[in-house]
């Protein structure tokens, strides 16, 4: 993969290096070596390209402790496996481990070191054969440089497995077809915050990335998951400046101040916090809570005195924990003297011992030792310094290192136990320690799976990624001044339950006055009876709570739509749950129903009182000249017109709904038909009374008036039949009149029917009006015709006037007109036909003879 410049002779041909890169790197030799990139330089430094000389090489400054550490962690873990018969038994592992420097270019310039090797001069042979310079990579620790190596190196298939890469655009099998990590995807940290904003209720939160693939993928991941979820949006998203740039950063922190969002969450690495946070402390920005990414949930240079009023509380997104037995062991061996043929360390030793001791060795640079700087000697006790260097207490992108080694390593074993004839690759076959190419690991590793001595299960998904698990880890400031990060909770994913969060809220320390979780919203909750209308130009967690519309509720909070009640119910006035309708119908416990009742009773009791006049004065002349038997029929038949108005009272049933009309109908035919055969009678008196007249009365007799009365009344009552049988009166609920009440009706079920039995009563009537009006110059000895002419005149314009008044009257009224109908014509008849006469009985008892009534009638 480096340029080689190639000549030959007769004798042989040779390539030569192009270029040779000066790294900072450590190195053992093996059977088989895997390469490793680490970040053991905080900083690099490239010279002038002037390109008038040959370019110098970049350097490298600012010593990572933590990442020497990964790299010492990669040296244990393969010493361990040498150590360990049973993997890769009679195979000795070797490693060469590069320095990127924190620097793109740097670790490109490692990865194709790794990839082609650092030999000089080579000799080609004529099969040019042998094992690669290494056979697979643990790295890089960047997602940004992972992206650019693995694209170079998956084009010639070299296995790559990351300890901290998490972009989940590395996911993508096309274009990185042999990269793997041991550290959950980005894809999963993200979803894994969106679990712990929900938990929390935290709808309305800003997010703060880098500006690098790390932070733009956790972004545009970010924003689609949280969308999708519909449980929370961003108030702002910010993209943190590469370097210290302080107007961009006062910019971002303003952005933060004035918005409504309490928590902040960041991808980003520490050196972007640290230049944030300087810009957050001038400006004294306090009352925030912040989640923090795997980059930065662990970076004690964040951990300060200074940044705990601010900080403290964070809550973040840890890489899993481990325990690895024997690396204390292993680090205290470390020594700047300890280096043999098959071990070296290069610079990176003795600049590890200059940090951790704050010493130089000999020759010190000028004016250290008359600053005050001390001389290494190299005796110095690295145990009791107490460095952070061997605090394992918090095993994160180590136990993806050690991981990864591992992975490599039970690859590699798979790949030497293959059995000839049985082998994966072309024909069967199998690989060997001489012939063996990287891309032939790459298949077994798809396929490794095995536990770490921590019980943790270690294998790779169709897209090379690791089962993801993440602690979840709480910034606790101490009264006493000190930080401890402790871990509350887990979030992981299984092939039984899916993604599962567990959190121990009791344990939580939230750096506010209340002690307690934030509210970070950018609206309050809509309470129950209300819902959700969006900000027209604001996210969806913005929004403004319009009470719902009657006959519909809302009992949960931030509801999108109200709920319609069934429909024999309302909504209550708080519109949060469902009441019954109020009935209405007309009530023998409301006043009008009191009213009514009672006059039809009264009614009814007038006609039993008149009846029992004519009754005890049946002899008299003026009840036996008035055809006292139709007078009989015509009191019983008032009385069953006041009774039925009692059927139109009370709620409605099928029985009451059948009968009401029906019994109205006879009853009122049944009166009328008496009171028309009455005035035929009188009118055939009349005639009798005349020379040759006779005859007409053999056509009235007491059984011709009887007849007449029951076929009149009889054909009433086949009409009700007809009606009831073809289309029954049915009691309705109906909710039209009033949304909130239901009211308690009787649907005619014919209109035909109603109006046929109406038109006949009408027919009846009229007649009887006409004939009465016919005789009404009679003589009075002889008839009561002026009586029924103003009685039929009441009737007629009591009906007359109903029917528009029936007609727009709703519910119950139209009841209670029609009850006023019946009893304001019964009591018209009752009157007028009635009260004269039981005025002469009772109070002019001299003008009851029959010399009076026949005396009148003579001077008439």
């Amino acid at each position: 993969m480096l340029l080689y410049s190639c000549f030959s002779s007769t004798t042989s041909s040779s390539c030569r290096l192009q270029g040779r890169f000066d790294l900072n790197g450590m190195h053992k030799a093996g059977d088989v070596v895997l390469g490793g990139l680490f970040e053991i330089h905080f900083f690099s430094a490239f010279p002038d390209q002037s390109f008038t000389s040959e370019p110098q090489q970049p350097t490298c400054h600012g010593f990572d402790v933590i990442g020497f550490r990964q790299a010492q962690t990669m040296a244990f873990a393969i010493e361990e496996i040498n150590r360990n018969t049973n993997l890769l038994h009679n195979v000795t592992l070797g490693y060469s481990l590069y320095d990127n420097c924190n620097k793109l270019g740097v670790g490109f310039r490692g990865a194709l070191t790794l990839a082609s090797g650092q030999e000089e001069q080579i000799i080609l042979d004529k099969t040019c054969a042998g094992s690669p310079p290494v056979l697979g990579i643990v790295g890089d620790s960047s997602s940004t440089r992972s992206i650019a190596i693995s694209a170079v190196l998956g084009l010639y298939r070299v296995p790559m497995v990351s300890y901290f890469s998490t972009c989940s655009c590395l996911s993508n099998r096309q274009k990185f077809p042999s990269f793997f990590r041991t550290i959950p995807s980005d894809a999963f940290q993200v979803r894994a915050m969106i679990q712990i904003l929900n938990h929390f209720g935290w709808t309305w939160a800003g997010l703060l990335v880098s500006g690098d693939d790390y932070g733009l993928h956790a972004a545009r991941s970010f924003q689609s998951d949280l969308s999708l979820s519909g449980e929370g949006c961003l108030a702002y998203l910010e993209v943190l400046p590469w370097g210290n740039d302080p107007a961009e950063l006062r910019r971002i922190v303003d952005v933060m101040k004035k918005s409504t969002a309490r928590v902040v969450i960041v991808f980003a690495n520490e050196g972007h916090m640290i230049n944030l946070m300087k810009e957050v402390v001038r400006q004294n920005v306090t009352g925030l809570q912040w989640m923090a990414s795997e980059a930065w949930t662990a970076a004690p240079v964040l951990q300060t005195p200074q940044l705990m009023p601010y900080l403290g509380g964070t809550l973040g997104i840890a890489i899993r924990r481990g325990e690895i037995p024997g690396l204390r062991k292993f680090l205290l061996q470390i020594h700047p003297n300890l280096h043999s043929n098959s071990n070296s360390y290069g610079n990176n030793m003795v600049r590890f011992w200059e940090h951790t001791f704050q010493c130089r060795f000999p020759p010190p640079p000028a004016g250290w030792v008359e600053s005050g700087g001390a001389i290494c000697t190299g005796e110095e006790d690295l145990e009791s310094e107490g460095t952070e260097f061997l605090d394992l207490s918090n095993l994160r992108a180590e136990y993806n290192v050690y991981k990864a080694v591992y992975a490599l390593a039970y690859a590699l074993d798979d790949m030497l136990q293959c059995t000839p004839g049985r082998g994966p690759f072309s024909g069967n076959s199998c690989t060997t320690l001489q012939t063996m190419e990287p891309w032939q690991l790459v298949y077994y590793l798809e396929m490794v799976n095995f536990t770490t001595s921590f019980g943790d299960q270690v294998s790779f998904d169709e897209n090379g990624d690791a089962l993801p698990i993440y602690d979840i880890m709480n910034w606790l400031w101490l009264p006493d001044g000190r930080t401890k990060v402790q871990n509350v909770g887990e979030v992981k994913r299984s092939a039984s339950k899916g993604e599962e969060l567990t959190l121990f809220e009791d344990k939580i320390f939230w750096n506010f006055q209340s002690k307690k979780p934030p509210r970070s919203v950018c609206s309050q909750s809509c309470p129950p009876g209300t819902r959700m209308v969006r900000m027209k130009g604001k996210p969806e967690c913005c929004f403004d709570c319009i009470p719902c519309s009657e006959g519909k509720i809302s009992n949960n909070t931030n509801s999108m739509e109200c709920t319609s009640c069934p429909e024999d119910f309302w909504s209550s006035p708080q519109r949060d749950h469902c009441v019954p309708k109020k009935t209405e119908f007309l009530s023998y416990h409301e006043p009008l129903g009191i009213c009514l009742t009672a006059t039809s009773l009264l009614g009814t009791l007038i006609c039993a009182a008149v009846l029992g006049i004519f009754i005890y004065y049946r002899k008299t002349p003026i009840v036996r000249a008035n055809n006292s038997e139709l007078s009989f029929q015509l009191l019983l038949s008032l009385k069953l017109c006041f009774l039925c108005s009692l059927l139109f009272i009370g709620r409605p049933r099928l029985w009451t709904c059948q009968m009401r009309h029906a019994a109205f109908g006879i009853s009122f035919v049944l009166c009328v038909s008496c009171i028309l055969v009455k005035t035929m009678v009188v009118l055939a008196v009349f005639k009798a009374s005349k020379p040759g007249g006779g005859a007409s009365l053999k056509w009235f007799g007491a059984v011709q008036q009887r007849g007449t009365v029951l076929l009149l009344t009889c054909i009433q009552a086949a009409i009700c039949v007809v009606w009831i049988v073809s289309a029954s009166p049915l009691p309705h609920k109906n909710s039209q009149y009033h949304s909130d009440k239901i009211v308690y009706e009787c649907v005619v079920g014919s209109t035909v029917g109603f109006a046929v039995l109406l038109g006949y009563i009408g027919l009846l009537a009229i007649l009887s009006f006409l004939l009465a009006f016919l005789a009404r110059n009679l003589p009075d000895s002889f008839n009561e015709a002026k009586l029924i002419t103003f009685s039929m005149l009441i009737f007629c314009a009591v009906w007359v006037a109903f029917v528009p008044a029936y007609i727009s009257s709703p519910g119950k009224h139209a009841d209670a007109v029609e009850v006023f109908a019946i009893l304001a014509s019964s009591f018209g008849l009752l009157v007028a036909l009635f009260g004269p006469k039981c005025y002469i009985i009772l109070q002019r008892p001299e003008r009851n003879t029959k010399k009076a009534i026949m005396g009148r009638g003579i001077r008439s």
